[in-house]
């Protein structure tokens, strides 16, 4: 939960169930963290401790329940010729490796970021604008890069 500080012009983190779902949204006990400055906070400030997420801001810290992974790609920008970029929920942005691309349970895209074993999600918006550039040879689909190579799309997870 959530709760205003007196005078302080700012949210502080309580005691509540914080949750970030596979739709790429933030919850407090349930009910949808609806201020995206907060839920940027909340992605920017999310750590892995001892096997558990957790959103640490100074001395104030959250456990935080991770439905699927704890990022997701939000943006897809470029084309094939200058290169993709993904935008992820916390507000950075990332090239996309097309080798690092897997697909999972149906058929949702993702891929490694923050240089290591972290996934991301992709959102459906932004899976179909990267699919919307694939090309298909036998039945499998490959995404061109600016040389004119084709990565396999998606290789099973």
């Amino acid at each position: 939960m959530l709760e205003a500080m007196p005078k302080a012009g700012f949210w502080a983190i309580e005691s509540g169930v914080i949750r970030f779902a596979r739709d790429g949204h933030w919850y407090s006990d349930d009910e949808p963290v609806v201020n995206r400055r907060i839920a940027t906070l909340f992605a920017r400030h999310l750590c892995r401790r001892e096997d558990e997420w957790w959103i640490v801001m100074g001395d104030e810290k959250a456990r935080v329940v991770v439905d699927d992974t704890p990022w997701v790609v939000v943006r897809v920008d470029g084309t094939p010729a200058s290169g993709f970029t993904l935008g992820l929920n916390d507000g950075s942005s990332e090239e996309l490796q097309a080798a690092e691309l897997t697909l999972g349970a149906e058929d949702v895209l993702y891929t490694t970021v923050k240089d290591g074993p972290w996934r991301a999600r992709f959102l459906r918006a932004p899976q179909a604008e990267l699919l919307s550039h694939a090309v298909e040879r036998d039945g499998a689909f490959f995404l061109p890069d600016a040389s004119g190579k084709l990565s396999p799309l998606g290789k099973a997870n």
